[in-house]
Order: structure tokens, then C-alpha cells, then sequence
């Protein structure tokens, strides 16, 4: 019966399993893998420094994050962090699954980052700003990735759950920047 079922196969099992086998030290990178295994791993480093930026900023601005809604915005910005954190190691280990190396070199994620570190002087309407920003830039730099990543399923799954989280962030920095910054003009509106 089991004869029966493989030679009735629209798919070539024998074959599957002889590429399998002699292919193992590629890991979860099969033959028929649609992309470029080394540019989608060069993509994926790209994103990956730009966590890396983001959960640096935002504890910077947890930590330094001064006044009346000190409480409010440093609470903001560590959950901020933890899940640009937790997209940091998603995306690294897809890159190590594919066979890359997931680059954290300090020394070079600002040139590879699509966001900016910033340089805020403490105020707090800055650096809901700075990190407003930084979201939306996120966000249009995933929305091109998952197109680019629309033949790995996997890749794109991941960063479509990441595209939505970082939609959550930039939505709660708008509302928290009309909260905090009520004596201003709204950036919206300028």
C-alpha cells in the first residue's frame, strides 16, 4: 500500500529524499528554496541592525524619559523596547536558519539601519517624535519586505506579524504625543 501511495504521488519522494539527505548541512535551505539565499539574508541583516537601533533608543529614552508623565512615557518606551527586542531575535534567528550569520556588529548597525539613533535633549515631546518616526519609516521599510519576501512564506509571515506590531507602536506614540504634548500644535496638523 505505501508503494502504492508514493508511486500515485504527484510529488517525486524518492527524490525529495535523495536531495534531502544529500543536502543536510544546509539545514532548512532545500534546493527549491525561490530567493536569494545571500540578499534575502542581507535584507534580513539590514532589518535586523534596525532592531537593534530601536530597542537601543527606546531604553535610552526610558531611562532618561523626565516630567509629569515620566510614569506614562518610560512605560511606553521599555514595552517599546522589549518588542523591538523580540523582533531583533526573530529575525535573527530566520537569518541562521536560512545559513547567514546574523550580523550584530555594533560598529556598523547605524550605516545598515533604516532608522536613526537620534539625539534628543531629554524632552519628552522630542523623543515620542523621534520614535514616531522611526516607526513609520519601520513600517514602509517591512511593507517593501514583504513583497520582496513574497515566495518564502516563512520570512514573510514572520515580518507581516512585525509590520502589525510596529503599526501598535506608531499608533501609541501618536495617541501618547497628543496626551503629553496638549500645549502644542500636533504634528498632524502641521
Amino acid at each position: 500500500m505505501m508503494n502504492t501511495i508514493a508511486s500515485d504521488s504527484v510529488f517525486d519522494v524518492e527524490e525529495i529524499r535523495r536531495e534531502a539527505q544529500s543536502s543536510i548541512q544546509q539545514g532548512a535551505v532545500t534546493r527549491d528554496y525561490p530567493l536569494d539565499v545571500k540578499r534575502a539574508c542581507q535584507i534580513l541583516n539590514e532589518a535586523l541592525a534596525s532592531e537593534i537601533l530601536c530597542v537601543l533608543r527606546y531604553r535610552h529614552h526610558q531611562v532618561i524619559a523626565k516630567g509629569i508623565n515620566f510614569p506614562q512615557v518610560a512605560a511606553e518606551f521599555k514595552e517599546h523596547a522589549e518588542s523591538e527586542e523580540s523582533h531583533m531575535l526573530e529575525i535573527a534567528e530566520r537569518i541562521s536558519q536560512l545559513g547567514g550569520d546574523p550580523d550584530m556588529n555594533p560598529a556598523t548597525i547605524a550605516q545598515r539601519s533604516a532608522t536613526e539613533y537620534g539625539a534628543t535633549d531629554g524632552d519628552l515631546v522630542s523623543m515620542i517624535r523621534e520614535d514616531l518616526v522611526s516607526e513609520r519609516i519601520a513600517i514602509e521599510v517591512y511593507r517593501q519586505m514583504i513583497e520582496w519576501f513574497s515566495a518564502d512564506p516563512t520570512t514573510r509571515r514572520m515580518l507581516e506579524k512585525i509590520l502589525a506590531d510596529e503599526e501598535d507602536h506608531a499608533t501609541d506614540l501618536a495617541d501618547l504625543l497628543e496626551t503629553v504634548d496638549q500645549h502644542k500644535p500636533s504634528m498632524f496638523n502641521q
